[in-house]
């Protein structure tokens, strides 16, 4: 493996979350029945003129300059011309040589270390509609029949192609987790791939290590999840390796990943540009937007992830990893920000938003938004534990009650019995008893052995059946054996 040398970049397809579509009055909407939200334009009727949505343009502009794009003074639509079901026009209206966006860049984070991934261009295009093949696989091949539903063609679609600066999986991984987030702070697309309203296809290669040229390259398409890209392309490059050490030619093509098996399969040999027959759109004048209108939307731009993250690192005292992790997501930095005005300390907060929260997350597969948590629960949830009223681990069995619930604190520690015992005259009376029931660890800690306290806190806590407050435990037996400092 250390032999070859992987190059990887990736073509991200991006449906903004505008009202309409790209070149007509057609509602935009996720979920409902096929074919209801079409119309002579997006149907490709003839003697139909497209018309260009601006706020999808406005979108593309600031997607641009949030990735620091030259915004083009001049870029033009033309007709990709491919014949499939899905196209109705048998053609997509796209850009080609003169896009919106030229010349960005992404940084990513891998283990601490920043790199900077270049963004060749980002450029507007429509969707296409969708087919679904009925048969035993889901795959053309194996249809018996397909149905097509034309609601997403014409959705207004953004593509942010990426140079092949990536070097492994892992970083492809980083670089659509960070472009994801960008664009979720921009509320330009609600990015979810599950939905298709993110998509992402990888480029990939390999060649001799200390090698300029490039090797030969692999387009992976469907792959439905950050995750599915990485294992995709952990697949295929150890695919090609293997290939190349066993005397076997590569051939450019695309491969389908196949997320049952885990497998690439061959879809097809790569088509080139020329192949599509580019040529401008004749009825969409060229697109020249104002310096001033640039201006404004430039100066109208959210707090991106990075500058989000130096902020938590600056002003709540977060370390790097910590800050990445609470800072990435617009919806999480804004519920950890919350619980921290409602008195959760800054760290602390973000450690159980990154370990425990996210471990439920994780394991039930569900957004922050879809649990009953709220940014009180976290503030009341840190206190509870700070002060004493419960331990972390009843801390943890709470959360675990109001992430599903929604009920407050307070009653769920009433609830389960979990409050904590911290009354010292109370619990003097227990430290007496397991101080007489104990002679030998008690002289052995009298005489030095420091580590023998934690026995007889352990006694305590078996005596109320875990409901004593540990730390006030062990102030009481010290004070009682003489030996408080």
């Amino acid at each position: 493996m250390t032999d070859y040398e992987t190059v990887i970049g990736l073509e991200c397809h991006i449906e903004l979350s505008t009202r309409t579509k790209m070149f007509c009055g057609c509602s935009v909407s996720f979920g409902d029945a096929p074919n209801t939200h079409v119309c002579e334009i997006c149907l490709g009727h003839p003697g139909t003129l497209p018309v260009p949505n601006e706020k999808a343009i406005e979108y593309i502009v600031r997607i641009g300059l949030a990735l620091g794009c030259e915004i083009a003074p001049r870029s033009v639509f033309a007709r990709k011309n491919y014949f499939y079901p899905d196209m109705p026009k048998n053609y997509q209206i796209s850009q080609f040589d003169l896009p919106t966006c030229i010349n960005g860049n992404l940084a990513i984070e891998i283990d601490g270390t920043e790199h900077t991934i270049g963004i060749t261009r980002v450029h507007m295009e429509e969707d296409t509609g969708k087919t679904t093949h009925a048969g035993a696989t889901g795959r053309i091949h194996d249809a018996d029949y397909a149905l097509v539903d034309f609601n997403r063609a014409g959705v207004p679609l953004v593509e942010c192609v990426s140079e092949p600066d990536m070097r492994s999986p892992e970083e492809a991984r980083a670089y659509l987790t960070a472009l994801r987030d960008t664009l979720q702070a921009l509320d330009v697309s609600d990015v979810r791939m599950e939905e298709g309203s993110l998509r992402c296809d990888g480029n990939i290669s390999v060649r001799p290590v200390g090698t300029a040229e490039l090797g030969t390259k692999v387009e992976i398409k469907n792959m439905n999840s950050i995750r599915s890209l990485e294992n995709a392309l952990k697949y295929e490059r150890e695919r090609q390796i293997a290939a190349i050490k066993a005397g076997q030619t590569l051939v450019q093509e695309t491969r389908h990943w196949n997320e049952d098996e885990q497998k690439t399969t061959s879809m097809r040999s790569k088509e080139e540009a020329f192949d599509y027959r580019y040529f401008p759109e004749p009825d969409i004048p060229p697109l020249e937007p104002e310096r001033v209108w640039v201006g404004q939307i430039q100066a109208s731009l959210p707090e991106l992830p990075a500058a989000r993250r130096e902020r938590f690192e600056r002003e709540h005292g977060l370390k790097p990893e910590l800050a990445f992790a609470v800072a990435s997501s617009r919806d999480t930095a804004a519920f950890f920000e919350e619980a921290v005005k409602l008195g959760a300390p800054a760290v602390t907060a973000a450690n159980w938003m990154t370990q425990d929260v996210a471990a439920y997350l994780n394991e039930t597969k569900a957004d922050l938004a879809e649990t009953k948590l709220t940014p009180r629960h976290l503030a009341d949830l840190v206190k509870s534990v700070d002060d004493g009223t419960i331990s972390a681990s009843g801390g943890k069995q709470v959360l675990a009650e109001v992430l599903s619930t929604g009920d407050p604190i307070a009653a769920v520690i009433g609830a389960k019995g979990l409050k904590q015992v911290s009354d010292t005259d109370e619990l003097g009376i227990i430290a007496n008893e397991v101080i007489a029931e104990n002679p030998g660890p008690v002289e052995q800690f009298r005489g030095g052995k420091e580590g023998v306290i934690g026995f007889l806190v352990g006694q305590v806590m078996k005596k109320t059946g875990g409901s004593a407050n540990p730390k006030v435990v062990q102030e009481v037996l010290r004070e009682r054996l003489g030996l408080n400092p």
